[in-house]
Parts: structure tokens; sequence; C-alpha cells
């Protein structure tokens, strides 16, 4: 990529799209396409269609998703599925018809199956079932990988698509009804801490392991294997080890200085049982994170904190 090729990246002010746009910003790229979702409805063929007929652009990072945590992703299955494959669709079609030079498709870890050996290396994929909770979702990430192989077998793109572990970071969901747990923990400890509560209610047992990625880092490794990488294969990116929730919550708890007790709802599910990435394969290809956990929840709640008079809710 040149500093002054156009770069459209959808999904902009999600917390991966940001983080991809100060990572390009910072290296010294100056032309964007950025629209909003009011401004292009991504599910709209024919807006998406005019959209890159007009602005045609070098190079998509395709970011914008329909995300969510356990409880959204079981109980808006159809919206899951749905919009994530009209945006993908949509998005990834007409990258083809306008012959940009590069796409980046973004999936997810919750592609994997339920019960795949770990850590999750690229070829799991598709070798067992999935986690019940978010397979719609997963589904619509499995087809969006396997149009990203389809188009460049077919047609000759060079397409690529990236699955990022799970992710926190500046412009994180802090909603209790739809975030991931790590920003909905944060958000628990900080307002038990605010109003003196005596403890803190956390879904399930605890004992799930989930791996944990700095936006910045993604935005990092998504931005360098745009530049260095082109292949049929998916790229897992992530750090490489993993911790339970329950250590997740003590982590958060010392952070943010919360003195109470830690209470568990049993009536939730706790979701798949774990969820490493095999890295070794990004690895290979040159890049590796560089923010550590304790280090980015650090940052992560200041800027939670900063933003309390903005809603960041």
């Amino acid at each position: 990529m040149e500093h002054n090729s156009k770069i459209y990246i959808a999904g902009h002010r999600g917390m991966v799209g940001s983080a991809i746009h100060r990572n390009l910003q910072k290296k010294g790229f100056t032309n964007f396409v950025l629209k909003t979702s009011s401004e292009l409805d991504l599910r709209n063929p024919v807006a998406v269609a005019d959209f890159f007929a007009n602005e045609k652009p070098k190079y998509v990072f395709l970011a914008a998703a329909k995300v969510g945590g356990i409880q959204a992703n079981n109980i808006y299955r159809a919206e899951f599925i749905y919009d994530n494959l009209m945006i993908q669709n949509n998005v990834i079609h007409n990258a083809y018809l306008n012959k940009i030079k590069k796409l980046m498709f973004l999936g997810s870890s919750c592609i994997y199956p339920k019960l795949a050996p770990q850590p999750l290396k690229e070829e799991y994929l598709l070798t067992n079932t999935l986690e019940d909770t978010n397979e719609p979702y997963a589904i619509a990430k499995i087809a969006g990988i396997k149009m990203i192989e389809s188009y460049n077998r077919q047609y000759g793109c060079d397409f690529i698509s990236v699955m990022p572990t799970n992710m926190y970071g500046p412009n994180d969901n802090y909603n209790l009804n739809n975030s991931h747990v790590l920003p909905a923990l944060i958000r628990k400890f900080h307002e038990a801490k605010e109003s003196n509560a005596p403890y803190v209610e956390m879904w399930g047992t605890g004992t799930p392991l989930r791996e944990f990625l700095h936006a910045d880092d993604l935005g990092d490794a998504c931005v360098y294997l745009m530049q260095n990488y082109s292949g049929y294969k998916h790229v897992n990116i992530g750090c490489g080890y993993d911790l339970s929730i329950k250590e997740l919550a003590l982590l958060i708890q010392k952070i943010v200085g919360y003195k109470g007790e830690i209470k568990h709802d049993l009536t939730k599910p706790d979701g798949t049982p774990r969820k490493l990435m095999d890295v070794s394969y990004l690895h290979s290809l040159g890049w590796k994170h560089k923010i550590e956990l304790e280090e980015g929840i650090k940052t992560v709640y200041e800027d939670f904190k900063n933003k309390q008079n903005v809603k960041v809710w």
C-alpha cells in the first residue's frame, strides 16, 4: 500500500476498525473513505454497489459486523446471521466487481468447533460442531472465509481473511446486555466501587479459558498482513496464551481497586470451555503482539473513566 492509496475501512467507528484506522494514520496513510452505518447501510446491495462504483477504493478492510457477547448472540440469532451475511456478501462481491487491489476480511475465533483441540490451528476449521450460543454468527463468518477463498480461486482476487481472538481496547462496548466479558467486568467492578456495593455478580462458573488481545495490537497485525501476506489460508491473530474468566475478573478487580466479593450466577451459560488461538503461523509471517494484558487493561480502564461524562454505553 502506498501512503496516498485510497483505503476504505468498513466499520471504522468500531473497536477493530478504529484501531486499524489509528495504525494506518500513525504509519503515514492519509487517503481514507469512511462511512458510518447511517451514511451507508452495508446490508443494502444497491447502496453498496453505488458506493464502490463512485468511490473506487484501492484497498478494503472489512471490519464491519454485527457483534455481541453470549446473550446477544443467543437471543438475536436471525439478525446475527442475516446482517453479517449481507454485509460481507455485498462488500466482497463489489470489491471484486470494481477490481479492488486487495481486501481483508475479519472473522472471529468462534468459527472453530466447540471442542476442537487447543490451541486452535487454522486447519481445525469445519472439523466438528460449533458452540450453539454463537452458531449463527460463526456460520456467517465461515461463509465469509470461504467466499474469500472462492473469489481468489475463481477470479484471481488478492483477498485475505484474518481471525482475531477476543478483543478489548478503545471504543469497546460497555452495554451489559450485549457486551463481551472484559468490558462488562470493567463496568461492573467500576460501578460496584462507586456505589460501595458488597459484591459483583459474574456469569457462569468462571472456569472457561479465554485469550485477549489489545485492539491496537490487532490494528498493527492487520496492517502488517495487508502489506506482507497473500494466500487462500486464513490467519489467526492473537497473543498465544489465555487465562480463566475468574482470573480475568480478579485482575480487573485489582486494577479497578474494588474490595468487595465476587459471586457467580450459575444460571448463566459459560460458553465454549476454551478458545486459545495457535498463532505459530502468524509468528512465522513475522508479527508478534506487544501489549501485555495487565498493561492493556490499565489503559482501557483509564479510557473508560475519562469517557464517563460522554456515556460509553
